[in-house]
């Protein structure tokens, strides 16, 4: 079966439109339809945020995620703790998170931005961990604003940058190309996930995602 090609840039994340049959290219390249110019910019910032675990991790696992999507939510809340602790915080598995906010969810693209701008900050898993937590406070709610608000200086940032940020929709160019790659690589649903470079549609079940995460170090020669 073919699997879907990826490819990791400096520090950000590229999907390719095509697939290939060999191993998944993680070829760095540049971050294409976003622009950031020097080593320090908003978004080479909020890029490296969003990504967790060892550098030297020979295998990755990448998630396309809305953060108002309930099927997100469930695997954050039943196995996200577990891929944290046995495989990311021990160095075998380096983790990113693509933003996929869905037009059926009213508040995903400012959930998204939320995220982003607190990944400006370093602290988009803070933020991540808030927003999946409180998803069945804020996903009714007319406008969730003062919540958002709320959680990211939970989550500690510098609130009036983060503001700043919001107000001025800063990360809205990552988010969308983000979703530009996620369409141009045929995904359309929320969660998805690549381990290794294979392709996993939905909130599988803690085991099923272990032993996909398995397979991929045994095949890296990482076990």
């Amino acid at each position: 079966m073919p699997r879907t090609r990826i490819a990791l840039t400096l520090g950000a994340l590229l999907l390719a439109a095509a697939t290939i049959a060999a191993t998944p290219d993680w070829t760095p390249r540049a971050f294409a339809g976003v622009a950031m110019s020097g080593p320090d910019s908003i978004l080479q910032r909020a890029d490296a945020g969003r990504i967790q675990g060892s550098p030297t991790a020979k295998v990755w696992l990448v998630e396309a995620s809305d953060f108002q999507c309930p099927f997100c939510k469930e695997w954050h809340d039943h196995t996200y703790a577990t891929i944290l602790k046995d495989y990311i915080n021990t160095g075998k598995v380096r983790f990113a998170f693509l933003n996929d906010p869905l037009p059926m969810h009213a508040h995903s693209m400012q959930a998204a931005e939320a995220a982003m701008c607190a990944s400006i900050q370093g602290k988009f898993w803070e933020m991540h961990q808030e927003l999946f937590a409180t998803q069945d406070a804020w996903a009714e709610v007319a406008n969730p604003t003062a919540v958002f608000d709320s959680l990211a200086v939970k989550a500690g940032v510098n609130a009036a940058a983060w503001r700043q940020c919001v107000s001025t929709h800063a990360a809205r160019p990552m988010i969308e190309a983000d979703q530009a790659r996620l369409r141009a690589s045929g995904i359309q649903s929320t969660p998805t996930f690549f381990v290794g470079g294979e392709k996993i549609v939905g909130a599988v079940p803690t085991a099923a995602f272990i032993a996909a995460l398995d397979s991929a170090l045994a095949k890296a020669g990482a076990r």
